[in-house]
Formats: C-alpha cells, structure tokens, sequence
C-alpha cells in the first residue's frame, strides 16, 4: 500500500511553520530583546532568518529542478553529489533529527513543570515519547491532523499576546541598541552580538520538517517551494512583530531575567502557555515523523547497514520499522537526562546539511549543466551567501564542536568511500570533476560519464574538407556549448591527409576561441561509411567519448545507402544521431524560431516511455538548447489524423512542459489533417526538428525539408540522455 500524498500545506508549510515557531519564540525572544534593544534584537533576527532563507530558497531551486523522491535534504544532496556525500551528510543528520526529538520533549517537560510543579520530570518525559511515538507509529496522517489542534494553540497564544493592553498603553522608554559590551554577568545582560545570534539561530532551523516528507507529497516540486518559503515568510513577520511587542511590554532587566515574559503580561498566560506546550509538543513530533523517512531513503540506498530491512515499510505505508530505532535513539537520549553538551551539536549537523544544499545550487547552477534547469532560478550569490552564512554561523555557534562535526562527517564519507561500489542512479559528480580539471579523468569515468544527469553533449562530426562545417559552424557552437564538446573526425584518402589536417587546426581554433572544448584527429579511409564506424567503435574508450554522431544530409541520392549500417552502429554502441538538413538558401534563416516536431504519445504509459517512444529526448534538449542561445521562440507542434485527438494531444504536450520544465513561453500547436499538409501549413521556423526512424527514409528526409523550406534537423536518441533528469 502506498503512503497518502500530502499537498502544500499539510505536507509542507504546517510542519515547517510549527517547528520554527517554537521554544526559542516563547522562552528567549524576550531575552535576546532586552540584551539587544529594538534594532540591535530585530538585526540579529533578521541576519538568522537571511541565511535560513537563502537556503530555503536552494531548496525551493532544487525541487523545481526534478520530482524529489524519499530522503528530503539526503536525496537532494546525494542525486546531485553522490551517495558518499549524501550519506556523510545524512546519517549525521537522522541522528541529529531523532536527538532533537528528545530536546523538544526537555523543552515541554519545562512548560509541564512551570503547570504542575510537583509532576516527576522523568515520568513527563517518559510519558511525552509514549504518546508522540504511538502517534507517529499509527501513521503521518494522524500527527498532521493533530498540528491542526497545535496550530489553532499558536495562533490563540499569538492573539493573547498582542491583545495585551499592557503593551498598548506602556510607558517603558524605546531601547533601540543593547550594550553589546561582551561582559557577561550572571543574567547574561551584555552579551555580544554574536552570542545573541548564536541563542537565536536555533529556531530557524526548522525549514526540513516539510522537505522530510518529499517522498510523500503530491508534487514535491510544486509543495516544497512554496510551502517552505510561505512558512519563512509567515514566521518571520510573527518574530518581527513579536521584537515591537516585547520591547514595550517589559524593561530590559525584565526581558533578560524573566523567560516566561510573554506568559506574564498576555491577555491570559495559560493560553501562551498551552501554545508552548503545543509548540515543543508539535516540533517533536514533526521530528519523529521526518527522521525515520531519511534512515529509510539511507536504507534503500544501502548507505547503512541492515538498509534492505530498515527500509521496507508496512502495510499503511509507514516507515516503522526505520521508526523504531529512531525511537531507540530518543529514548535513550532522554536516559541521559541532559543534552545539554551535545545540543549544539544537533545544531551544527543541520547547518552542515544546510550549507551542503547551498553548495549542490552553486556548483550545478556555475557548471551550466543542461540538466539543470530549475523552473526557480536563482543568481550564484544566493547559494554563495547561504553557503557562507552556514559556515560562519557554526563558527559563532561553537568553534571546537563544529571541527569536530566536519570531522564525523569526513569520516563517515571516507568509510562510504571504501565500499565496494555499485551501479547507482545518476549525479552530477561526472561534470563536476570533468569541469574542475583534467587530472579527475580517471575519477569520472568510475562514476559514469553516461548517467542521465551528467548528460552533456559530445558531438563527433565527420569533415571530408575544411570549408565543408562554414554553413553549420554557428549552429554547433549552439548545440554544444557551453558544457559540451566537439570532436572534429577528418575522412580523407592519403594525400589529402595533412591538408585536411591543418584546415581542422584552424577550425578547431576557432572553435575553441569561442570556449568550446575541441579536439581533431584525421584517418586515412577509402570509405566514408567506414571511417566513421571505426571512429565511432575505436572512440567509446575515449574520456570524452561522443554520444552524438553529426552528419550532414547528403546531396546526392546514390550516397544515401552507404549512412544505413552507419546509423545502425551508432544505435549499438547507445550513441545519438543528428542528420543536418541545410536548406540550400535559408540557411540557419534569422535564428529565432525553432520548430519542435512531436509525435504524441497518447498510451497510459509513464511520461518516460511515452518519451522512449517517439524518440524526443534529444530532440526536446537540444531545441531548449537553441531556444535559450537564441532567444528564440520554441513551437511545439503534433499532426494528428482526427480531430477528437486534439484535446488529449494538447494534455499530453502540457504533461511535457511541465515535466521536462519547458518554459511556459513555448507554444504548442496541434494540427489536424495529412502530415505532409500541416507542414506546409505550419508557422515558418528558422529550424525545424524531427524524429529519425530507426532505419531512415531519406526519400521523407528530402521531402521535408523541400515542404518547410527551412533547414531540418532529424534525430534519434542514444539512450542515455533524458529530458526528464
């Protein structure tokens, strides 16, 4: 049975919301206030938030870029850095999520006790993890429906609060700047700057409870954007407004020695009482329901021991078993009575996941990789400053502890290191080390230069003569750059050798002037046909070995015969073929509308076979290519026979943009008749792109291009790139 699909708000933006309002909101705003006076409070709250939201705003970035699977912040990391990476950052912070369940559970037990004072605190404890974990054992369901009751607690809480006449008709004099001299005394009063940050910081760091969930939302890259920045944003003005209403309520010394200051001078206290209680209750709980769902995702990818067995779930859904140590962990956690040393650290492993996530936005937006392409797109000095601001907050936070993190983490990066490795689903590790420097070659090809989202195009062009690539020139620097390659293949006999290759010299240094990674070889042949089948079998151990084959049309019939067992090589060895139809007087015309040709797929099969199918994964990539080069205007147009075909064509290209993350710019147009008629009934394109049989039609091929009078260019796929990575 599958789990329930959560939307925005259930999955997403209430579980965040209620965990970064929490403890911290109710029990030390007063106090970060009144040691830094309006300004001084509202400056270390909003350099806080600054950071969180930077990195809220990665993660949004992410999601958008593809439908996150189980694991929350461990799937981002690892998809796009690698298990070793994921995993060195992911058991450390499972460990740290199941921990912070215990802390939540001290920080309710407080709240009890100021109630009941006579209550044994390890009996509420004890008592407190029963009932939280029952709740996230029966399901996920269960503990979303009751943050309803926590979130209706808050916002009571909140109207007490700012429904206090005590606040309204104050006459406490405005401290705009605290003392800041660094000089502590036994009330903490003169605390620097960067110790308030360093209380503070902690409550915005619940930004993961709805990413946790991703693999149970209805559509991660819809849900978590948007419930997770809405969460940002609603809580910060909470804090804001709370920052006004402190620093009127109450003198500086008040703030500082009293932590239960919003309870005493509410309109009435128990209700923001109850609202700490629902707060810490509800942050515990969105822990015990996240933290089992990364343990699981580190299982199913064998990152841990036991993993097949942790990872299985139960009838419902439910992650129980991953749940029950977990639960192991908490309990003992609340065993040893004070987590007091070690809860900066909890801390630090979520800023080190946090700085991770910035880093994965910076590296893979500053590579250019084409299967990249958020629909949230953010400039580098977003992830560059959340990625700073994590590593500077650890520093505030605890100097010592946070080498000592890095160092858990290196060290259980190490140990995944040395394990035997596995074929494993794609990352862009390939085009990360590729990018760095040569000398990761070997590095590379371990991790699979052919995986899906290290896809990048390596076109190898046969060149019978120099002047032959002059029209086409343009049109590959577009389809290659700027992570691509170009390997320049001269067929010639014997005595046109070195001519030939001192024409590809030139060009090759035109190319490559123009930032494009070239590389030349010239063979002596008495066939074309077989020339490149050699090139094409010999280069498959090259480092970059080209998964593109890019032909031109030939002119005349006679040589059309000779490209079939060409063709049929290229679709064994998996390498891509481009068949260029350059019209004889268009040209590549104004290079501005590109003409995507596709053959709907109207089966209820998954979006990826439908692709499969009629072979447009090349095609779709190298026309968003172009159309981001250029500037253009994409057309994306279906033939179809019968007019009752229209409206289901017209869901399955929406279906398409949306999963491929086709900007909405491009149009889609379905057509209705014979195909040879839509195509000349079509809009002009400046290029049109098709699909190429399995074994071509060259007869189709010419016809075509005659009926667009525009240049055409006809593709097959390798099946290693995809549109949908």
């Amino acid at each position: 049975m599958s789990p329930k699909r959560y939307g925005t708000f259930e999955g997403v933006f209430k579980p965040t919301l209620l965990t970064i309002l929490g403890a911290i909101m109710y029990l030390r705003l007063g106090w970060v206030i009144g040691n830094g006076g309006l300004f001084g409070g509202v400056l270390v709250v909003l350099t806080a938030v600054s950071i969180t939201l930077a990195t809220a705003l990665s993660i949004s970035s992410i999601a958008t870029n593809t439908r996150l699977g189980e694991g929350g912040p461990y799937a981002m990391i690892s998809k796009s850095l690698g298990l070793e990476i994921g995993g060195s950052v992911g058991v450390p912070l499972f460990v740290s999520q199941a921990l912070a369940v215990a802390m939540y559970i001290f920080g309710f037990r407080e709240g009890w006790l100021h109630l009941f004072p006579n209550h044994s605190p390890l009996a509420v404890d004890l008592t407190v993890f029963v009932l939280v974990f029952a709740i996230a054992y029966i399901s996920a369901r269960l503990a979303f429906q009751l943050q309803y009751l926590v979130m209706a607690s808050i916002i009571l809480s909140l109207l007490s609060i700012f429904a206090s006449p005590v606040n309204w008709q104050s006459t406490q004099p405005l401290i705009v700047w605290g003392d800041f001299s660094g000089s502590i005394d036994n009330n903490f009063s003169g605390i620097t700057f960067w110790g308030l940050f360093a209380v503070f910081f902690p409550a915005t760091t619940g930004i993961m409870s709805g990413v946790n969930m991703s693999g149970e939302l209805k559509n991660s890259r819809q849900n978590i954007p948007l419930g997770t920045l809405s969460a940002v944003g609603v809580s910060t003005i909470v804090y804001l407004i709370l920052c006004w209403w402190l620093v009127r309520a109450a003198s500086p010394e008040e703030l500082v020695r009293n932590y239960t200051i919003m309870v005493d001078r509410a309109l009435w206290g128990p209700l923001v009482l109850l609202g700490l209680l629902a707060a810490t209750f509800s942050a515990a709980l969105s822990s015990l329901v996240g933290a089992p769902r990364i343990l699981t995702a580190l299982g199913k990818d064998g990152v841990i021991p036991s993993g097949v067995w942790l990872s299985q779930l139960s009838s419902n859904g439910e992650p129980r078993r991953a749940l029950g140590v977990s639960g192991v962990i908490v309990l003992m956690a609340l065993l040893l009575r004070n987590l007091n040393a070690i809860a900066p650290l909890i801390t630090l492993f979520f800023l080190i996941t946090y700085a991770t996530i910035n880093l994965v936005v910076l590296i893979e937006s500053s590579l250019g990789l084409m299967n990249f392409r958020p629909t949230l797109k953010l400039p580098w000095i977003i992830p560059f400053y959340g990625l700073v601001g994590c590593m500077m907050a650890m520093l505030v936070i605890k100097p010592v502890l946070s080498l000592v993190a890095m160092v858990i983490v290196g060290t259980i990066y190490l140990r995944l290191v040395s394990l035997p490795k596995e074929r494993r689903g794609a990352d862009v590790r390939s085009g990360i080390f590729a990018a760095i420097a040569q000398w990761a070659a070997t590095k590379v090809i371990a991790l699979d230069l052919t995986n899906a989202r290290a896809w990048k195009p390596n076109l190898l062009v046969p060149v019978e003569d120099g002047s032959q690539l002059l029209g086409e020139f343009r049109l590959l620097l577009d389809l290659a750059q700027p992570e691509g390659s170009l390997q320049l293949l001269g067929l010639t006999p014997q005595e046109r050798v070195e001519p030939l290759y001192q024409q590809l010299q030139e060009l090759a240094s035109s190319l490559r002037h123009h930032e494009l990674f070239t590389t030349i070889s010239v063979m002596k042949v008495t066939s074309q046909a077989e020339g490149m089948i050699a090139a094409l079998q010999a280069l498959q151990s090259a480092f970059f070995r080209p998964n593109i084959l890019f032909v031109g049309f030939p002119i005349l019939p006679s040589s059309w015969h000779e490209l079939i067992p060409v063709f049929e090589e290229a679709r064994r060895l998996q390498v891509g073929v481009m068949l260029l139809g350059l019209h004889p007087s268009a040209g590549l015309g104004r290079m501005e509308v590109i003409n995507l040709w596709i053959r709907p797929q109207l089966e209820d099969l998954p979006m990826v076979e439908r692709l499969q199918k009629g072979n447009m994964d090349l095609g779709i990539l190298m026309a968003l290519r172009l159309m981001r080069i250029w500037k253009g205007q994409l057309n994306i147009i279906a033939a179809v026979s019968q007019p009752e075909d229209q409206l289901i064509t017209y869901q399955y290209i929406e279906a398409l943009q949306d999963l491929c993350r086709i900007p909405r710019t491009a149009q889609p147009l379905i057509m209705v008749g014979d195909f040879y008629d839509c195509i000349t009934q079509a809009p002009q394109g400046d290029i049109n792109f098709f699909g190429l049989q399995t074994k071509p039609d060259f007869e189709f091929v010419q016809k075509i291009i005659d009926l667009t009078g525009a240049s055409c260019l006809f593709m097959s796929d390798s099946g290693n790139e995809s549109a949908l990575a």
